[in-house]
């Protein structure tokens, strides 16, 4: 069961919880096809004033265990220093490609929120019958992430975030500050609609 924790926004309050606000964040997200070989995942650096400075890409296998490692070379290829957090698009990705978020955190140096929408409960079950041979090493990475909580933003809307490298609430301040509206932050509804926009795109003459 998910910890519910209600913090209530400070997005309105001079201090935002150690958070700057020209903050760079590396919003991530995705799209792809149960029939795709890869997905087309993009990574969208943005600004605490939405001002958006970097764009990446990989692709993990649809179903595979690469994502982490796609992701770390990936942000190797950035090259960037002013990173100061990873906001992830949910730590399940590509059908079951599960990101080590902690992982992720130890290879980067930087912080990771994984921030998504509705309850999972049921989804190891999934992993068991779609992944016989290696449902074990998938489950484990989801555990290091630790528990989803159930946060509200000053939207109004909730979020679950699962963190690594950081604390709940700051973790929260920072995904409030992205949110304008709804309860999808900036870097990661852009992300998304970058991802599938080349992932249409990808094949065309």
């Amino acid at each position: 069961m998910f910890d519910i924790h209600e913090l209530e926004s400070e997005i309105g309050l001079q201090d935002i919880g150690g958070w700057k606000r020209g903050v760079r964040v590396l919003g991530v997200s995705e799209s792809f096809k149960r029939s795709d070989t890869r997905s087309t995942v993009a990574a969208v650096v943005m600004r605490g004033d939405m001002r958006i400075d970097g764009i990446g890409f990989c692709g993990p296998t649809v179903g595979g265990t690469d994502a982490t490692e796609k992701l770390i070379a990936m942000y190797d290829r950035l090259a960037r220093d002013d990173i100061r957090a990873w906001m992830l698009g949910g730590c399940v990705i590509s059908w079951f490609n599960v990101v080590d978020s902690v992982k992720l955190h130890e290879s980067t140096k930087v912080p990771v929120v994984c921030v998504s929408y509705n309850p999972s409960e049921g989804i190891e079950r999934y992993i068991r019958e779609y992944f016989p041979t290696n449902w074990e090493e998938r489950v484990d990475q989801m555990d290091r992430g630790g528990p989803r909580e159930s946060v509200s933003l000053g939207t109004g809307h909730s979020v679950f975030i699962a963190t690594a490298g950081l604390g709940l609430r700051k973790a929260q301040r920072l995904v409030d500050q992205f949110t304008l509206d709804g309860r999808i932050p900036e870097p990661i509804r852009v992300a998304r609609i970058v991802a599938s926009a080349a992932r249409r795109d990808s094949d065309t003459p």
